[in-house]
């Protein structure tokens, strides 16, 4: 042996020393100091069956201030748009309302075990994009009040979107709690999966080709078949042929299609184009000459989904040298809905800072492939997330869903939920919270199902306002 040659005494010897940001050496933990028996000790203090709990606040909102507190900041022309899809169903209200949601589980049991969590994690917010090669990709997809906080309100408002869903279809009761039964089921389950996995395999768990087989969900696959073939032909070529036209020179501009897309004065459009600029800044810089080969021909302001309905959404034409397009989404990042909850639950509010950066690096977190062209920017100081718009997205509505797959259906969203999660939080720490046995899956359920008549209770009130012209609201569109 050389006279200079490392010598390793084994990953707990002393030529090894403890390096920030890595485990302490050695191939064994002490099983009294595992994340797995640290989660089974947290039992004691947050009984499982505990999580059935729903306590009201007694100075809780009703549903039209709920609903006119979080219209605060929005365009105010688009707030009866927003009011019209959150009227249109109990579900459609849940939809709308992560923050009163918030509000009401502060007084719900928690773990205290922080979570990158999506904050809006509703049945709806699931679905298929394409990753930077064209193939579908299935996880969570929408991220707008993604925050560091406590796993449990992600799940809860997953079963909770489900029994709402089942219901809007005429499900019957049985049929409603069994999903959201069966979605903390898979979730669990998952996390014991991956708590079993090498590190590296569970970081990249749950393929598409895997995820159907692994949660059960054999019903759906006709559906998923359905749903992927639209989304292959949901593109930013495909959008630009049916909301552009030939303008002077070459270019190509917007049509006006209000009030969903219109045409933006010039002013507005160069604000929003000149802050592509700060955009390039936050990508990788291998996406740059990508990027450098498309010129910027038109913006238009386009109306965004029902939480987000009143926030400010840019589309941003791009155009190669072959005249192929490329539609950019610059859409405004406003502060959490969770945020002001989050201390009362025990859990540190956001760093102050850039909301797109916010959403942005929460995605990046909670999925295992990103949209490539994911960073954010900010037009006339306001702050906006930017990414791909029809990027092959493709969803199944949860509340169109046969009765007879609700159940598959949430055994899919809550494996995927638990793989999410598990990338900023231990999965052996979860894992062992919940345990082996149904009881953490029959509170969450119970929970679900009464936290859904609370929400049809919320929604008549809207309804009723609505009605009465205490609320303006737009439908249909």
């Amino acid at each position: 042996m050389a006279e200079n040659e490392t010598v390793f005494s084994g990953f707990g010897g002393e030529r090894i020393p403890v390096v920030p940001g890595f485990a302490r050496c050695g191939s064994e933990e002490e099983p009294s100091q595992s994340p797995k028996a640290e989660g089974k000790a947290l039992r004691s203090r947050v009984p499982r069956a505990s999580h059935d709990s729903l306590v009201l606040a007694v100075q809780r909102p009703d549903a039209v201030r709920a609903v006119e507190e979080s219209n605060r900041g929005r365009v105010p022309e688009l707030a009866p748009i927003r009011v019209g899809r959150m009227a249109a169903s109990p579900f459609a209200f849940l939809r709308g309302a992560a923050g009163l949601m918030a509000h009401d589980l502060v007084g719900t049991p928690v773990t205290g075990v922080a979570a990158q969590i999506c904050g809006d994690a509703h049945a709806a917010n699931y679905g298929l994009y394409g990753d930077a090669r064209g193939r579908l990709v299935i996880d969570l997809n929408d991220f707008d009040e993604t925050v560091v906080g406590p796993w449990e309100w992600d799940v809860k408002r997953l079963a909770t979107s489900l029994v709402l869903a089942g219901r809007q279809t005429g499900a019957d009761e049985d049929i409603c709690r069994q999903a959201a039964f069966d979605a903390v089921g898979a979730y669990r389950r998952t996390m014991r999966l991956l708590a079993r996995m090498p590190v590296l395999d569970a970081w990249n768990a749950i393929a598409d080709e895997e995820l159907v087989s692994h949660a059960d969900a054999r019903d759906l696959l006709g559906t998923l078949e359905r749903v992927s073939e639209k989304a292959r032909n949901n593109t930013s070529a495909r959008f630009a042929a049916r909301a552009t036209t030939e303008g002077p020179g070459g270019t190509r501009r917007f049509v006006d299609a209000p009030p969903v897309l219109r045409r933006v004065p010039d002013g507005e459009a160069a604000a929003v184009a000149s802050a592509l600029g700060g955009y390039l800044k936050t990508l990788p810089e291998d996406r740059l000459p990508l990027l450098a080969r498309y010129a910027i021909h038109d913006v238009a302001f386009r109306v965004v989904g029902t939480g987000s309905v009143g926030t400010r959404s840019y589309v941003v034409l791009l155009i190669d040298h072959r005249g192929e397009p490329l539609v950019l989404q610059v859409k405004e990042a406003r502060a959490s809905a969770l945020t002001p909850y989050l201390p009362l639950a025990g859990f540190d509010a956001p760093p102050a800072g850039h909301e797109g950066r916010r959403v942005v690096l929460g995605q990046k977190r909670m999925q295992v492939v990103s949209d490539s062209l994911l960073g954010w920017a900010e037009v006339d100081g306001r702050p906006f997330q930017v990414r791909q718009f029809r990027n092959r997205k493709g969803s199944v509505d949860p509340a169109a869903l046969e009765p007879g797959h609700l159940d598959d259906y949430g055994r899919m969203t809550g494996a995927l939920l638990a793989r999410a999660h598990a990338h900023s939080v231990d999965p052996r720490l979860v894992a062992g919270y919940c345990g082996k046995n149904e009881e953490f899956d029959e509170a969450v359920g119970r929970f679900a199902v009464a936290y859904a008549d609370r929400t049809e209770a919320d929604h008549a009130v809207l309804v009723a306002a609505v009605k009465d012209g205490r609320t303006a609201a737009e439908h249909g569109v």
